[in-house]
Parts: C-alpha cells; structure tokens; sequence
C-alpha cells in the first residue's frame, strides 16, 4: 500500500484520508469522492426512505383496521418492530468495521432488505395471505380475524426487512462521510454540511412516503401501498450500484469490540502499574507503521487516566491483551465516554417513537374530511414533521449557522451537545402542547357524549398540527445532532459503531415506549379505574399520558445538562501518516477540548 500523501504513477494525487477503491488501491482523489459519489448515496437515501416509512406510516392503523389489535398492542408491536430496526445496526457496523468493509456489509443487507419488502408485498396482496375483510372494521364488532399463520408470515417480513436495514442502516451514511477527506481543505468544508444534507434527503423521501403512499395506502389499498416501497427501494439500490466507480472505501480494521475489550482487560489486569508522566514512554507503534496500514496515530489525552494503563510497558509478554497502543486505548476512551451522552438520548428517541403510534390514532379519532368525499389519512400528518423539519433545516444551515458562527468562531455555529440541548427544551413543549390539545378533544367528547362510544369527534384533525409540527422542528436540532455526534466522536476506524450508537438511540426509544405504554397502562388500571390507554381514545387519558412525557422529558434534560456540562470534545491532535506535522482527524472535531457549558 502506498504511503498516504504520496502521488500514483500518472502523477495524480492520492487521498490522504487512507481510503482506497474497490480492489484495496490507494484512492486518486480526481477519480471520485466528494460530492460526485455523495450524489448517488444521497440519492439512494431519498428513495429508500420513502420505501421505509411507506411501511411504517400507516403500520399501527393497518395493525387496528387488518389484523384488529388493540392501541396499547398495535402501538407496542409497532414500536417493538422500530427498535429492532434501529438496534440490528449495531452487528451490522460490527461485521462492517471487523470483516466485509461497509460497501459489501450494504450489498448483502440489501438484498435481505428486498427479500423481505418482496414478502411483505406478497403478504397484503395473494388472498391466501392476506387477512380476510370484515365487514366492520372496527376491532371491537369484528369477528373474522387473521390466522395464526397469516399474522406470523406478515411480522415474518417485516423482521426479514429489520435484519437487511440493520446492514444498511449504520454504513450508508458512513461511507458518505468517508467520501470527504479529511486532510483536503476544499472537501473538509464541503463534509461541514453533509450531515445536514443527509437528513435533508432522509425526510425528502419520508415526505413522499407520508402524503402520497399514505394515501394510496388508505385509499387505494395496501397491496398497492406497500408495492408501490418495494419500487421504490428496488430504484433506490440501482441508483446506488450507478455510484459504484466513484466511492472511495476504508478497510476493515478489525473488531471494534474486541479492541475496546482488550484494553479494559489490560488495564485492569495491569491495575497497579504506574501511569509515566511523559506519554512518549507508553506502548506505540511508528509512524511508518500507521502510514503501512493507512490509520491515524491518537496523542494520549488524561480522560480516563486509569485505562491508560494498558499501554504502560512493564515487561510483561507483550500480548494483544496485556499491553496496548496509545492509539487503541484512545479509540476505546472515545467509544467509552460517549455512552453517558447515548444514556441521556433515550428518553427523546421515546417522544419521537409517538409519532407513528398515539399520535396517528388521536388522529383517526378526529374529523379528516377535507371537502365533499375527501377524507386525508391520519398519517399523513406525519407530513407536517417532514415538512417542518426541511424548513427549518434550511433556516438553521444558512441563516442561523452563518450568523451564530461570528459570535462564536465554531465552525457549527453552536457545539452538537448544545444544538441537542435545544432540541430536548422543544420536547417538552411537544408534549406539554399535546397534552393540552388531548384535554381539549375530550372536553368535545364529553360535550357531546361520545366518552363510550368509538364515534367520531367532531373537530377537525388539524388542531393535532402544532405537535407535530414542533416535532419536525425538535428533529432538526435532536437527531441531526445525535447523528453527527456519534459519527465524529468515533475514531476513525470505529465510525460504523458510533453510527451504530445513533440507531441504538432510536431502537432503545422504541423498546422503552412499549415498556411505558404496557407499564403505565397496567398501573392506571388498578383500583377500578379503566386506564389511562384503552382500544377507545375517547375514554382514555391521553392528556395525562402526554403530561408524564412532558415531567420525563424535563428530568431528562436535568441528567444532560450534567452529562454535557462534564463532557470532554476530542482534541484535534493526531498525527498523519508519513508526516511529522500534527493535523486534525475529523474535519467536524474542530472544537477545542474543553467542556460544554
């Protein structure tokens, strides 16, 4: 392998970044990368997104309508299934970063992907398989129910596709990143913007997903509504194989597990040796070396001081489980300290898991009818998320970013922990607000006698919109946040696991909504009391649901301001391969080491 910063043969200049084209050469920069190969995988994001939540728009009204389970168990299977989508992604940043490289983890995933939205399809259209139509699709007054087998062969696919995305999910986004290199001034500004560009594209395909196949889905049916994804997502992969020629690649480098375990077993089983003041005496390799294998050698920091013993030279066999480099003990320091800030994203990845479940049913509760015969969707408000979230992305990245960066000098405007601060204040507003829009729908209840009776309330659905509109909002600030964070605090040969820890977040979120749903469902129910959740909305409690979120959220926002008040940045000081000259790592770590105030 050619030394990184080194010219090919023809005399054009190699990436410095050490990534590499398909067959393990070093990359010649005018060959792709950059935003010529990000246009492909943005482009397979737009359609893929809107295949994904063509599936989950409207899953917890095709749960209650199809197969006739109730609010609290159509709402948790949704959720159950969501975390499972967003948790699989943490093997597949591990059989990325150790074994295949995220390229080929992709092409695999995504053909088990396909497999499982071709099922899918199958399973809402061939009357063998799909479950049998009732007159009233009310769950209560219906009494022809799906078969055990058709119900099983339908979550069958829908967990055939939570296997494939847990292989795309983590890598797609990080091989954008790795388009852009780092030590390249044109394409470290250039990969400033890029998240927020990915997010862009992400919602641009949730947004065909939440008007037209929603619509399609209530209207013309889900046989059409879910062929119409598998399209979608079939369109979305030949987009990106197009891009297969321009993408720059990194190489596996290993288990990231297994190196983060072998300095916590180092460092304790060396617990009574002597941390040297002078970092040059621990354990680590040459520069040569780190130039050979294309990685970037970590300075020793004092976070975490007692796991710098693993690279402590005592003498001992010099076994990968005894004695470590200072770069690996770094890279397992960065993982390590970013669990405290992936604890703390819990709870907001729970208020956006209501979106796609209690917030749809108060929904199918309300007047939809928008002139003579029309009737929107209730998902389709999952829209104004969508549209609220481009709108004010686009106002944050070139108005505020822009103005805020004079005051502060930070390339981002505001630090990532900050912008996620914000987005957390907005949560409690959310469910504040839809609290009290829950209480006005009952009091129209209550007006007009509806508490016992699964009818329809007659006010119009839209009074649901400023939730769902801050939500968008909250979206900008929390999970474009979250998703940066994760990626640009993870060492570099880590990136598809701190991806993976952005996933974790959200299938963590999902898990915990079905444990509170069932939890607080159960709870109300004691001494007489019908709950605050039940199969009728109309005689539930919604408000007082929401208003719990609300108390959660802010005790939340009190743990992250201790997490970030005491979170350390990672210093920009590495080293490049093949150079004596210290520059910066990550192109988005350009904040200085010191604590988020």
């Amino acid at each position: 392998m050619a030394e990184l910063g080194e010219v090919a043969n023809g005399g054009e200049e190699l990436t410095k970044d050490g990534t590499v084209d398909l067959k393990g050469r070093p990359f010649v920069r005018s060959r792709g990368g950059g935003w010529k190969a990000c246009s492909f995988i943005v482009g397979y994001e737009v359609f893929e997104r809107m295949a994904f939540y063509g599936i989950g728009a409207n899953l917890v009204l095709y749960l209650t309508s199809k197969l006739h389970e109730g609010t609290v168990s159509s709402a948790n299977n949704v959720t159950d299934w969501a975390g499972t989508v967003w948790m699989t992604p943490i093997i597949g940043a591990y059989i990325a970063d150790a074994f295949l490289g995220r390229y080929w983890t992709f092409v695999l995933s995504s053909a088990i992907y396909l497999m499982g939205m071709i099922l899918l399809t199958l399973t809402v259209s061939l009357p063998s398989l799909r479950p049998p139509k009732c007159s009233n699709e009310q769950s209560s007054e219906c009494n022809i129910h799906a078969s055990q087998f058709q119900v099983g062969i339908f979550y069958c696919a829908l967990y055939i596709i939570a296997i494939g995305t847990g292989g795309t999910k983590p890598n797609i986004s990080t091989m954008g990143a790795d388009q852009f290199d780092d030590f390249h001034p044109k394409e470290r500004s250039q990969k400033l913007s890029f998240f927020n560009w990915w997010m862009f594209s992400i919602f641009f395909g949730t947004l065909f997903a939440n008007t037209f196949l929603v619509y399609i889905q209530d209207r013309v049916g889900f046989s059409v509504g879910y062929a119409l994804p598998t399209l979608g997502l079939t369109l979305s992969l030949v987009v990106f194989f197009l891009g297969t020629p321009y993408y720059r690649h990194k190489l596996p480098s290993g288990s990231p597990f297994t190196k983060i375990a072998a300095v916590l077993v180092a460092s304790c089983r060396k617990s009574n040796a002597i941390v040297p003041s002078d970092p040059s005496e621990l354990h680590e390799l040459d520069d040569k070396e780190y130039a050979r294998i294309g990685k970037f050698r970590i300075n020793s920091t004092p976070a975490l001081r007692f796991l710098n013993k693993a690279a402590v030279k005592d003498g001992v066999a010099e076994t990968p489980w005894m004695l470590c480099t200072v770069t690996q003990v770094e890279e397992a320091k960065q993982m390590i300290k970013m669990l405290p800030v992936l604890l703390v994203t819990f709870i907001p990845s729970v208020m956006t898991a209501q979106i796609n479940t209690l917030f749809i049913k108060q929904g199918s509760t309300l007047d939809r009818s928008m002139g003579p015969g029309f009737q929107i969707p209730a998902a389709s408000l999952t829209a104004f998320v969508t549209i609220f979230m481009l709108l004010s992305l686009l106002i944050y990245d070139r108005i505020f970013v822009p103005a805020i960066r004079r005051y502060t000098k930070n390339p981002r405007g505001i630090t990532l922990l900050q912008r996620m601060g914000i987005g957390l204040v907005l949560h409690i507003i959310i469910m504040l607000t839809a609290s009290i829009t829950e209480r006005k729908r009952l009091s129209v209840v209550e007006q007009h006698g509806l508490a016992d009776k699964k009818a329809m309330v007659p006010i119009t659905i839209f009074i649901l919109l400023p939730q769902f509109a801050l939500m968008g909002v909250a979206d900008t600030f929390v999970d474009v946040a979250k998703l940066e964070f994760f990626y640009d605090q993870a060492p570099e040969s880590m990136k598809s696991l701190g991806t993976s820890y952005f996933t974790t977040s959200l299938g963590v979120g999902n898990f915990l909504s079905s444990i509170l749903l069932s939890t607080v469902s159960e709870i109300t129910k004691r001494n007489g009391s019908k709950g605050w959740i039940q199969d009728n909305l109309n005689s539930s409690h919604l408000d007082y649901y929401y208003l719990f979120f609300a108390i959660l959220s802010a005790i939340n926002l009190i743990f992250f301001l201790l997490v970030s008040k005491y979170y350390v940045y990672n210093s920009t000081d590495v080293i490049e391969p093949g150079n004596e000259m210290q520059k910066s790592s990550a192109m988005l770590s350009k904040i200085a080491a010191t604590g988020d105030s």
